[in-house]
């Protein structure tokens, strides 16, 4: 992976636009957690970690990447808090020992100035603050698709402005996702960058040069394809199968782990995602959803939740006052919408 201490002229003029230096230091943190989670991957993943249904080494990639995004955000912007998902209480403390050691040792692989253990615990828990209304504040996902990280398959660093409430900013490192789909052989590693009034954006891990995205341009639902959750625990298949039907699409479903999906839709790969929820008690977190909020927005799309209502920041660190997410085209979201509402209302 090339990080970005050097950039190209394009990056000089996007020093002239609001939040220039943001999406700079957002893009930096992204890559090098990617990075990060790369590394957990190869030295600590093995073939039987699935089978065994070991979660260890995303327990060592998240404690990792949310380090050194928050170490990074906090080095340019102080002031700034951070809606994490981490906190380091099974890092202290010799029960913690083991894992506080393997975590310091892959952050200080790709930082700048290195950390000791009590500025490590005290930068993971810079993410503990609780939401709200106004004024400046981070979410991150630290790697979102646990079981997408352990298979070799998608996984995704999320990290997202929220000002007032309002998305600005949102970056996803998707470490595993081919740059071109169609060629899902090919090289893997998509950047996407979205700001508020700015475009979508696309780069490979292994260049700088940004490529605008937009979602595909369709007319009508019957052309479209899902983008899905892989496990139906997280979304109901079986409500999208309906939802499909009354839609008339025929294309099998493209079924991906985490925020990829958004990124997925964003740059036209597929034409609606829906989480459909599994229970009307859960609350979507905010970190899990806010980078592709404004992605997909940026792309040319709609996100809305199932009974059509925007997606709320404002409320803490989750988005309590929706259900469930609806992602498409503005020409076919409506049509999508009605055909959601039908089904869930049957229940």
């Amino acid at each position: 992976m090339q990080l970005p201490h050097k950039y190209s002229l394009s990056f000089f003029e996007l020093l002239m636009s609001a939040l220039a230096i943001e999406r700079a230091v957002a893009i930096n943190a992204v890559l090098r957690a990617s990075k990060v989670c790369q590394k957990v991957f190869q030295n600590l993943v093995t073939s039987d970690t699935v089978i065994k249904k070991d979660r260890s080494p995303v327990t060592v990639a998240d404690f990792s990447a949310q380090a050194v995004v928050n170490k990074i955000l906090y080095e340019s912007f102080p002031n700034d808090p951070i809606v994490g998902e981490e906190e380091s209480g099974s890092l202290r403390g010799d029960s913690g020992k083991e894992l506080r050691n393997k975590v310091l040792s892959l952050v200080n692989t790709v930082l700048d100035t290195p950390l000791n253990d009590n500025e490590l615990l005290e930068t993971i828990d810079r993410g503990s603050f609780p939401g709200g209304s106004s004024g400046r504040m981070w979410t991150l996902d630290p790697i979102d698709g646990t079981m997408g990280f352990l298979r070799g398959d998608q996984y995704c660093i999320g990290l997202a402005l929220i000002i007032d409430g309002d998305v600005h900013l949102g970056v996803l490192g998707c470490p595993n996702l081919p740059v071109d789909l169609k060629v899902p052989e090919g090289e893997r590693g998509s950047l996407f960058i979205a700001v508020k009034g700015q475009g979508a954006f696309q780069h490979k891990f292994s260049s700088t040069e940004e490529t605008q995205i937009c979602l595909a341009d369709i007319s009508s639902p019957l052309a479209a394809s899902f983008c899905e959750s892989v496990v139906a625990e997280h979304s109901s298949h079986s409500d999208a199968a309906k939802i499909a039907s009354l839609l008339g699409i025929t294309k099998p479903p493209l079924r991906m782990d985490s925020m990829c999906k958004y990124c997925a839709v964003a740059r036209g790969d597929a034409d609606i995602y829906l989480r459909l929820p599994v229970s009307m008690d859960y609350e979507e977190k905010i970190w899990d959803h806010a980078a592709g909020c404004i992605l997909i927005k940026e792309a040319g799309g709609i996100i809305s939740d199932i009974n059509n209502k925007p997606l709320d920041f404002s409320l803490g660190r989750t988005l309590k006052s929706n259900k469930g997410i609806v992602v498409a085209h503005s020409k076919i979201h409506g049509q999508v919408i009605d055909a959601v509402q039908q089904v869930i209302l049957k229940k």
